[in-house]
């Protein structure tokens, strides 16, 4: 698949799931009135936005100008990394810990590839592939997060 195509789509994807996981915040919007929970299903959004942001600028830039792509995946991961680290430090659930540590440890290598992009050599692939590789991560992280709330939620209303 052609490099820009896939970030078209993958960008394309995310937003939708954005706008899906807004749907599913409205079914119990008391998900919304509790902080704890707010900021938990806000670390979702993020895990659908960040990405499909990432998405955007690698299209914008591409091959021909990879400074734009670069440089805005360091700053939206280090924003990333941020985010989830203040999420980390709210809750103690193990699911959770391990998926916010591994969203942060894709969120680092996103940005070290941004840094280091010669690095990508190392494993055959073009820096721009190697990031949509470790933006497919993330978002299957996200989705990680979803389950997560879904299945937990749904356990604790009815019991």
């Amino acid at each position: 698949m052609d490099v820009n195509t896939f970030y078209a789509v993958f960008s394309a994807t995310c937003f939708t799931l954005v706008g899906l996981w807004w749907g599913v915040t409205l079914r119990d919007t008391s998900w919304v009135g509790d902080p704890v929970r707010r900021r938990a299903i806000g670390g979702v959004y993020l895990a659908f936005l960040l990405p499909a942001l990432m998405g955007l600028f690698a299209q914008v830039g591409g091959v021909e100008q990879p400074a734009i792509w670069r440089v805005s995946f360091i700053v939206i991961a280090a924003a990333g990394c941020l985010a989830t680290v203040r999420l980390l430090t709210s809750g103690h659930e193990p699911a959770l810990t391990a998926i916010r540590a591994g969203s942060i440890a894709v969120y680092v290598l996103v940005a070290l590839m941004g840094v280091f992009p010669g690095a990508a050599d190392l494993v055959g692939l073009r820096p721009i592939q190697a990031e949509a590789l470790l933006l497919v991560l993330l978002v299957a992280l996200g989705h990680a997060l979803v389950w997560h709330h879904l299945v937990h939620d749904t356990a604790a209303s009815s019991a």
